[in-house]
């Protein structure tokens, strides 16, 4: 069976929302970005409603395809083993951002109220 190569080449600015998201359904977000499609009815349905956004080349499923999409797949199985520390640090970049956050925050007038006074005791007592 063979695949379709299916390439977004207009925006959906200004599209209607349903075209939108058939054009996220087929895998494509951004002018220029293309997607490998299994040949289907599903898919040349999906085709049909936006045919003056996108082009349609059919590609034709050879052996050595097949052999590079095994390579793809165990590269995606070896970053997802890397995926834990990324993870980590995503948590700890994002831990010191709340805090710093909570660190400038604007304070409420009773807060600044209570702050000049604190402020001001500790100028008279030196």
């Amino acid at each position: 069976m063979a695949d379709l190569v299916v390439t977004q080449v207009r925006s959906s600015i200004g599209a209607k929302p349903k075209h939108r998201g058939t054009l996220r359904a087929l895998g494509l977000g951004r002018i220029g970005k293309s997607n490998t499609l299994p040949d289907r009815p599903e898919i040349r349905g999906m085709i049909a409603k936006v045919p003056h956004m996108i082009t349609v080349d059919e590609e034709a499923e050879a052996p050595a395809k097949q052999a590079t999409a095994r390579k793809a797949t165990a590269t995606k199985a070896t970053a997802k083993k890397a995926t834990p520390k990324k993870a980590a640090t995503a948590e700890k970049t994002t831990a010191k951002k709340a805090t710093e956050k909570k660190a400038t925050a604007k304070k409420t007038p009773a807060k600044r109220a209570a702050a000049k006074t604190s402020k001001s005791e500790e100028t008279r007592e030196s």
